[in-house]
């Protein structure tokens, strides 16, 4: 592959680290089971593409996702994988779960919205970071390194337009109880690189360096790679994608599928950016994973690539 040129752009990250969510977050909206053995395998073919950072499952209760309710199964299927394998923890029954199946690195889901923390977790914000707070202290009491997802950072399909200041708050609250890291979430699409832009300058100002935050953008409206951009020339150098752009949100049903890991690469090897993503790899492993769901992947980047070799 001699495309896409390599053409670099000045005030960029010479490396981003992608936080790959395919078989999480991008399998958990699943309407059919994908059977623990082909997520294994689709973890495999991901670590094998040079992706570092793979979500691999949530030990949430089968009763809310029971697309994930083979997460034991799978950590057993996969852990000989030599790569970094966060899993989503709701509650310290969950971690308790993670735990003892050898898991290093945990995540918690909260919301910067009344709307979707009641439709989410059914708990107001407040009620969630209780909750989250002992799950956080212990995990790091087991040296766990944890991850605070925070989602309607920029729209909320029920209240609008999210204030800067509200998602400000509720990162600093995370941080605080011990979260190594805050993943920003424009659950439903609506951030334009402006809006990026200003949150994290407010972000910074209230002493949250970028070298602590991850975007995680969806394409509703066509915008996550513009918005990507914006937080890469700003600092933020860990970008969430889902492999194939899989993936939604089961409690907002506006919210259509990640950035494809494809289209972010394909970006970031135009610009020079290192990410040590092999895309023809990664992008056979989509077309791979796309057979499986019976239905064509929406990436532009694995439709074009994969109609060049076909």
């Amino acid at each position: 592959m001699t495309l896409p040129m390599t053409v670099p752009a000045p005030g960029l990250p010479t490396r981003v680290r992608i936080h790959e969510v395919g078989p999480r977050d991008g399998l958990q909206n699943e309407k059919t089971l994908v059977p623990a053995a082909i997520k294994a395998e689709f973890i495999r073919r991901l670590a094998e593409a040079g992706l570092t950072t793979i979500e691999a499952t949530s030990f949430v209760h089968p009763k809310w996702v029971p697309q994930l309710a083979d997460a034991e199964e799978l950590m057993r299927l996969v852990d000989d994988v030599a790569v970094r394998l966060p899993v989503l923890v709701p509650n310290e029954r969950g971690l308790d779960r993670a735990l003892a199946l050898g898991a290093r690195e945990v995540a918690v889901f909260a919301s910067a919205t009344e709307s979707f923390a009641r439709a989410n977790l059914n708990r107001t914000v407040d009620q969630a970071l209780e909750m989250f707070e002992p799950v956080v202290t212990k995990a790091k009491d087991a040296g766990v390194t944890v991850r605070g997802y925070l989602s309607m950072c920029f729209g909320d399909p029920w209240e609008g337009p999210v204030p800067v200041s509200q998602t400000v708050s509720v990162s600093r609250r995370l941080l605080d109880m011990g979260c190594d890291e805050i993943s920003l979430g424009d659950t439903i699409g609506v951030a334009t690189p402006g809006h990026v832009r200003e949150l994290l300058d407010t972000l910074n100002e209230a002493s949250i360096a970028d070298d602590r935050l991850a975007v995680h953008f969806h394409d509703t409206y066509g915008q996550a790679l513009a918005n990507t951009l914006a937080a890469l020339q700003h600092g933020v150098t860990t970008v969430d994608a889902s492999a194939g752009g899989l993936g939604g949100c089961p409690y907002a049903k506006s919210a259509t599928g990640n950035l494809a890991t494809e289209d972010l690469v394909w970006m970031l090897d135009g610009l020079g950016i290192e990410t040590g993503v092999d895309i023809g790899r990664l992008t056979a492993t989509s077309v791979w994973m796309a057979r499986h769901l019976g239905r064509p992947s929406p990436s532009r980047t694995v439709r074009a690539l994969s109609q060049k070799e076909t």
